[in-house]
């Protein structure tokens, strides 16, 4: 409700400007799928996708130069002829045919002016222009009249809670621009330790949802497949294994194993099942994405062709070059 009550005053307030169009938020991550591995520490992630202002155009570029396990995009801004818009008496001049000083006398700056640097589309200063809409807008939202907002420091996203008396609810806010009609995006999700501010990491997060979902509507109603999930990640919360890596696991074992047989009496088989695949993915050293070529997705999630025919990336390529880690990773188990 309250995300939805923030995309009605966006559309208010930059129906006529030329900053991006912000569209309704989609809840993603694990919070949204329905096994936040801490109860008491949830943070809300939402999603909000982006589309270009009147008078631009966005074009995703793949950096080449980046890590070979990590696929990162560029979003190139670039201006669009509006003159026969205006010739229909729409307000708006053209940012390529009208001459400087009659554009910054009677229309505000281009995208490129505000939120780009070179032609690029930037992540900081997109999170800080959104930092300053959440709080603009805060005072007009209902829930204003009976929660507090806190502010929370992030560089690639917007973070912010709110509370009252009994409760308080954590969210962070990521923008993302779709790669066409598909279920992927390229996002501000942080990415490797400096990345630059032009770079915006393709994120899976929409998919993964989509298959939380899809299962969902499989799924007996004694079903415990989030269950094993919720008890894994908690295990590793103090050890060397990341919650992404248990989801994965979860996720190839409920693309193979047929969500009946999730149920209460096969919990402990999961349970091994879960087990036996860490200890097997350790072991040779290879842990393939979910998403990234999965030719056995639900037909409802859609991929751009080279997302759906790439070679999946090794989640575990760090065993490979770093004996050490390998060693530490099968202690761990």
């Amino acid at each position: 409700d309250l995300m939805d009550n923030y995309t009605v005053y966006f559309g208010h307030i930059l129906s006529n400007s030329f900053y991006p169009v912000l569209h309704r938020a989609i809840g993603v991550g694990s919070a949204f799928e329905g096994w936040s591995p801490r109860e008491q520490d949830v943070v809300y992630r939402v999603l909000i996708p982006m589309t270009p202002p009147r008078g631009h155009s966005f074009h995703l570029e793949l950096d080449s130069a980046g890590q070979r396990h990590v696929r990162n995009f560029r979003v190139r801004v670039q201006l669009e002829c509006t003159c026969r818009r205006e010739q229909q008496a729409e307000d708006v001049l053209c940012f390529l045919h009208h001459p400087e000083e009659e554009l910054r006398r009677n229309q505000g700056p281009s995208l490129l002016d505000t939120l780009c640097t070179g032609s690029y589309l930037d992540v900081q200063k997109t999170a800080r222009w959104f930092y300053q809409l959440v709080r603009a807008i805060w005072p007009a939202l209902p829930q204003s009249y009976n929660w507090h907002l806190v502010l929370l420091p992030s560089t690639r996203s917007c973070q912010f809670k709110v509370t009252n008396r009994e409760t308080s609810f954590r969210i962070e806010v990521l923008f993302g621009v779709r790669r066409g009609d598909s279920d992927i995006f390229v996002s501000s999700q942080p990415g490797y330790a400096g990345t630059p501010s032009t770079l915006w990491p393709e994120s899976y997060d929409v998919a993964e949802m989509k298959f939380f979902k899809h299962v969902a509507r499989q799924a007996p109603p004694d079903s415990l497949h989030l269950r094993c999930l919720q008890l894994f990640s908690r295990l590793q919360l103090g050890i060397g294994f990341s919650t992404y890596t248990m989801k994965t696991i979860v996720m190839h074992l409920l693309n193979t194993i047929p969500v009946s047989q999730w149920c209460r009496r096969h919990f402990l088989r999961r349970l091994m099942d879960i087990s036996e695949r860490l200890l097997l993915s350790l072991e040779v050293k290879r842990l393939n994405h979910f998403i990234v070529g999965n030719q056995r997705l639900p037909e409802e999630i859609s991929l751009p062709q080279d997302v759906q025919t790439a070679e999946p990336p090794n989640l575990f390529h760090r065993l490979v070059m770093d004996p050490v880690a390998h060693s530490q990773g099968i202690g761990e188990y």
